[in-house]
C-alpha cells in the first residue's frame, strides 16, 4: 500500500515537472491537481488506453512504437477535459507532454526498481 502512494505522488510529481517543461502543459491547482490528474490518467491508460493500444496493434508495430505515444496524449487530452486545474492546450503540447512523461516514468522506475 504504501509503495502503492509513493507512486502516486511520484507521478504527480512527474506531472508538475512536464507542466514546467512543456509549453501548452498547466496544472493550476498545484499537487492537489496533479494527484487527482495523475488518477485519471492511470485510470484511463489502464481502460480506455489499453483497449486502444490492442486494437491499433499493428498500427504501433508499423510506426516502432510511436503511435503509442499518440494514444497517451489522447488520454492525457482526455484527463485534461475531466479534471478541474489540469488543462492542455492541444495535441502538440499533449504529444510533447506524453514523451516527457514517459521518459519521466522510466526514470522513475529505473530508480524505484529493487
Amino acid at each position: 500500500m504504501f509503495r502503492l502512494i509513493i507512486q502516486w505522488l511520484l507521478s504527480a510529481i512527474a506531472l508538475l515537472i512536464v507542466s514546467r517543461v512543456v509549453p501548452g502543459f498547466y496544472i493550476n491547482g498545484g499537487l492537489q491537481a496533479a494527484l487527482i490528474a495523475s488518477v485519471v490518467i492511470g485510470l484511463l491508460n489502464a481502460t480506455l488506453g489499453a483497449v486502444l493500444k490492442v486494437i491499433t496493434f499493428p498500427l504501433a508495430i508499423v510506426s516502432f512504437g510511436i503511435f503509442l505515444l499518440v494514444i497517451n496524449a489522447a488520454m492525457i487530452l482526455l484527463a485534461s477535459d475531466l479534471v478541474g486545474g489540469f488543462y492542455v492546450a492541444g495535441w502538440g503540447p499533449a504529444f510533447w507532454g506524453s514523451v516527457v512523461l514517459s521518459v519521466l516514468s522510466m526514470i522513475i522506475r529505473f530508480a524505484a526498481r529493487e
